[in-house]
């Protein structure tokens, strides 16, 4: 199912009907300030392990999404000094690793005891977490050969309709993924260099 949401001005309406799937283990397809992901609610393991049966073999690791630093901080260890380079660089088109606190669940670890953050620049996701009260773990979304991003929403429904509940229309994708960036050591590390411009 393709529906369309408006970043500039996110139906009230729309949100709550996504909210609604991912509280009764739905995994969605989202647009984001870089590619198309996929999420569901951090608080479903069942949703958890479609999304993990959806990526296959090729997953390594998912990421977060929050709605706010705040937020951020409640599932995460955040020093004063990463604090002040998450608010200088987000939202924006960050995938940021840190240590998390005894709040994230453990089935969205895997065994391990970092986590990578997002809060991106745009509207939808925001949403999304903000209504549904907890954050979304993530996962971009990628073409069957795994090499590069599906951009348009029709052909990712097209390929990904069935194995998801909800693909929202936010208009177009980039191809350039989040920068990421290491901050579990003493000072920050770019693992890798994506759309985003660290600002140190």
């Amino acid at each position: 199912m393709l529906v369309k949401i408006y970043p500039s001005n996110p139906s009230e309406k729309e949100i709550g009907k996504v909210v609604d799937l991912l509280e009764r283990d739905g995994v969605i397809i989202y647009p984001t300030d870089s590619v198309y992901a996929f999420g569901c609610s951090i608080r479903s393991p069942r949703a958890m392990e479609r999304l993990r049966r959806i990526k296959g073999k090729n997953l390594i690791t998912f990421s977060v999404v929050f709605d706010s630093i705040a937020q951020a901080s409640d599932y995460c260890r955040v020093d004063k000094d990463q604090f002040r380079l998450l608010k200088r660089n987000l939202p924006g088109p960050f995938t940021f690793l840190l240590e998390t606190s005894s709040r994230m669940p453990d089935k969205a670890l895997e065994k391990r005891h970092t986590i990578g953050i997002r809060i991106p620049d745009n509207s939808i996701p925001r949403a999304i977490v903000e209504r549904l009260g907890v954050p979304m773990l993530t996962s971009s979304v990628l073409d069957d050969e795994e090499v590069e991003y599906l951009t348009d929403p029709e052909l990712i429904e097209e390929r990904y309709g069935r194995d998801v509940d909800l693909v929202i229309d936010g208009g177009m994708g980039d191809t350039v993924p989040t920068t990421v960036v290491d901050l579990t050591d003493e000072d920050p590390v770019v693992l890798r260099d994506g759309k985003g411009e660290l600002q140190l």
